[in-house]
């Protein structure tokens, strides 16, 4: 027997447009305080920055500059940065991976330990590595038995900066293991991929640009270090003396050459800032 066709009722209000949802208004003397407070933060964040920059193009800084003093200290910087950057992946990547992925007691205190030097302050920082590694130091006697001595050597200079600038880099790890997408790696266990296999294949490569970003920052922060350095390393020409330390001692005898300095310390943590944004755009795109 046939079905007879009951037409669908439809009601009235199914058809009717959705109300507007706007956007919630500032009243007008909102909005002009806003955006003249928004002005008042980037000149003040952004002016000292300009009057560095017109000073060393007033002057012609890069041309009265000694030219002794700069390369031995950029090389310097370069070469420690670069060796910071290494034993901040060798020691840090492990110790991210444990953080983000492991549970045991008294985790969250030791994270907060690990990134204490983040905020702690560059004489503090300083002192705490003379106080650990120093001739009278906590583990000096030992490091003193095997033939080390790190106290004003350029292996201070990497101590300090991996110091205080590994904190960045196991932070940014840590968010981006926690990222990785567990099934994927339960798909890699099923076909056989394991342990060490699994991190290598799998984990670190889809962490890799928030890895590589954290690591620009940290090699950012390590370039710039100048307290616990200047602490733990001294200010040796040709042997500790870093970028941010040629300008402590320069700038009262040559202005222009602090300047000049600056402002390549300044070229070089931009580009390392604009590389670590187009990493986490990169990551937050999904690419």
């Amino acid at each position: 027997m046939t079905q007879p066709f009951i037409e669908p009722v439809v009601r009235g209000d199914e058809h009717k447009p959705l109300p507007s949802i706007s956007r919630p208004q500032l009243p007008p003397f909102g909005n002009v305080a806003v955006i003249v407070l928004a002005i008042v933060g980037a000149l003040f964040l952004g002016l000292p920055l300009v009057a560095l920059l017109l000073r060393a193009v007033e002057n012609s800084a890069w041309s009265l500059t000694p030219g002794s003093l700069i390369p031995s200290a950029l090389y310097l910087s370069i070469v420690t940065t670069i060796a910071t950057s290494l034993v901040t992946i060798a020691f840090g990547t492990p110790l991210a991976w444990v953080l983000a992925r492991r549970e045991f007691p008294l985790k969250r205190w030791l994270n907060v330990l690990i990134e204490l030097p983040i905020v702690m302050p560059p004489a503090v920082a300083g002192l705490a590595l003379l106080l650990t590694f120093g001739r009278r130091g906590l583990l000096g006697g030992t490091l003193e038995a095997v033939g080390i001595a790190l106290p004003f050597t350029t292996a201070a200079v990497v101590v300090a900066q991996v110091f205080v600038s590994a904190p960045f880099y196991v932070r940014a790890a840590q968010i981006g293991f926690r990222a990785v997408d567990r099934d994927l790696e339960l798909a890699a266990q099923v076909d056989g991929a394991s342990g060490m296999a699994l991190f290598w294949r799998i984990t670190l490569p889809l962490a890799a640009r928030t890895l590589t970003a954290g690591l620009v920052l940290s090699w950012a922060r390590a370039l710039g270090e100048f307290g616990a350095t200047i602490l733990f390393a001294g200010s040796l020409q040709g042997r500790t003396q870093t970028m941010p330390l040629l300008i402590y001692n320069v700038i009262e005898r040559d202005i222009d050459a602090a300047v000049w300095t600056g402002v390549i310390l300044i070229a070089l943590a931009v580009v390392a800032l604009v590389v670590s944004q187009a990493l986490m755009q990169r990551v937050e795109d999904g690419q």
